[in-house]
């Protein structure tokens, strides 16, 4: 029976990454216990794994897609399970794609029984990709302009992005080439920590980011029709900010942002919207793990004193898609974008906002597991970004589902 087992990964075990597959087991003894476990090594080299075990079912065969965890990483019924739930051999690591041209490879192994996985039963790997089949990858260093366009294949004319990252700053990818293959042009900018712009800069120009929405419009493929941008914390609030400030932006997702101008001056044509103040004393940190906690550094965001900090998003024509975590342990984004949308709807404004509860603050293309603690870049900090596996997982799927629904629709 040992070999006629198989384990396989449909339809194909070389896929995207945000695509969700079926994990079969077969030739397995009736009622066989069994466990399953994932492993995947990240570009330096560090070890993430998730494990769980089943039970084969009368005809010996194992479905995740309806057989439920008896115990492990996770409990019950969940067909990525295995991938949202690796976790790093050394704590406090951060599973992110660094070159999008090359593949995770996620080995999948059966281990006979229940117990010390000493007797391997067989094993494939899943290629999963961040790039679709024919997307182009150009490196974009015109002007001050430092970022990646992403071609899907073909004429188009497709829909154009802008897609930004947090305060950690860096040319971030994986998402900007996702979306691409699902048939964005996406322009992935960096804004801070990278090559020549310094960690923190001193004050952010708008002007920077007019000339990376100039840059895409000129795109033969990119749509006439507005641009879309996405941002993920401090990325999120620039997407806010370009789309209140900034021609052309026809729709904005903000995802674990915020209503203001937070830590580094935002300078217009002809005025500069000032830092919302905070006091880094309140930040929280624990003794044994000197973990950071940030959420409270910032000031009452309800006091009028700070509003000459806040974004005039009411400003705005562009539609706007907010999200959230309601355990996001970096800071209140829940209560900060419902600031926003308040001032959106008092206005007269589409603004469209979902809040998760138990996701925290990176939520990420989907099966990327959760990361509830990483140093971060530029503080050189262990900092809390919250969340609940599980809950954040699923928060994770709904809301590329509904990032790319929000963008077909405006754009």
């Amino acid at each position: 029976a040992g070999m006629a087992m198989r384990v396989s990964v449909l339809p194909s075990a070389r896929c995207l990454f945000d695509d969700p597959v079926q994990i079969r087991v077969t030739g397995l003894q009736p009622q066989q216990a069994v466990t399953l476990r994932a492993s995947l090594v990240d570009e330096s080299g560090e070890l993430f794994q998730a494990h769980a075990l089943y039970r084969a079912g009368s005809s010996g065969e194992l479905d995740l897609s309806r057989s439920p965890a008896l115990g492990g990483s996770y409990l019950g019924v969940e067909p990525m399970g295995l991938l949202w739930a690796l976790q790093s051999k050394t704590p406090y690591k951060r599973l992110a794609k660094r070159n999008v041209l090359t593949p995770f490879c996620v080995d999948l192994e059966v281990y006979e029984g229940h117990g010390d996985m000493s007797l391997l039963l067989g094993k494939c790997t899943n290629e999963r990709w961040f790039l679709g089949e024919g997307v182009k990858r150009i490196s974009v260093r015109e002007g001050r302009l430092r970022a990646t366009l992403f071609l899907p294949p073909g004429p188009g004319p497709f829909p154009g992005l802008i897609d930004l990252y947090g305060s950690g700053g860096g040319l971030i990818e994986y998402r900007a080439s996702l979306l691409a293959s699902r048939g964005f042009v996406t322009l992935a900018l960096a804004y801070a920590s990278f090559e020549d712009i310094p960690a923190i800069p001193e004050i952010l120009e708008l002007s920077y980011f007019e000339e990376a929405v100039n840059f895409l419009r000129k795109q033969q493929q990119v749509k006439d029709t507005g641009i879309g941008v996405l941002g993920l914390s401090k990325g999120a609030e620039l997407a806010v900010s370009m789309a209140t400030f900034l021609p052309g932006i026809k729709a904005a997702v903000s995802i674990s942002g915020s209503s203001f101008n937070s830590f580094i001056p935002l300078k217009g044509d002809g005025f500069t919207i000032p830092v919302h103040p905070y006091d880094l004393g309140r930040m929280k940190i624990s003794d044994e793990s000197g973990l950071v906690d940030f959420s409270d550094v910032l000031h009452d965001h309800t006091d009028p004193a700070t509003w000459a900090c806040r974004i005039p998003v009411e400003r705005s024509l562009a539609k706007f898609l907010f999200l959230c975590g309601l355990d996001d342990m970096n800071w209140k984004s829940d209560l900060y974008c419902r600031d926003a949308v308040q001032r959106l709807q008092q206005h007269g404004r589409e603004v469209e906002i979902y809040s998760y509860s138990g996701a925290g603050h990176l939520l990420e293309p989907p099966y990327l597991p959760l990361c509830k603690v990483s140093v971060h870049r530029v503080l050189g900090r262990l900092i809390r970004w919250g969340g609940q596996w599980r809950e954040h997982a699923k928060a994770q799927e709904d809301a590329w589902h509904r990032i790319q629904a929000f963008f077909w629709q405006h754009l």
